[in-house]
């Protein structure tokens, strides 16, 4: 517990410092949303699984499971991925 508040200190002192957010200075996912047609993924660990139902993403925070109908990557990169199709639910999955 100790050691989580010296992590912690540190991400902070180092995000002040660059006038960045915390949650970007430590790698955590950032999602974004657009209606329930797209959603934007940032800091992702790779794909899972795949289907038009299902898509399961890696990150730092465990394991986002999307599900929907007619999901489809539209793109791509080694930090970040947009999905698209009829988003029904976005959840954790630990």
């Amino acid at each position: 517990m100790e050691r989580n508040r010296k992590e912690n200190g540190v991400l902070s002192t180092v995000a002040e410092l660059f006038d960045l957010p915390a949650d970007v200075v430590a790698g955590l996912p950032r999602l974004e949303m657009v209606g329930s047609r797209q959603l934007y993924v940032e800091h992702h660990a790779g794909i899972l699984s795949y289907s038009e139902e299902r898509i399961d993403l890696n990150t730092t925070a465990g394991v986002l499971s999307v599900r929907g109908e007619g999901l489809s990557l539209l793109a791509m990169t080694a930090e970040e991925l947009r999905l698209g199709g009829r988003i029904e639910r976005v959840e954790w999955v630990r």
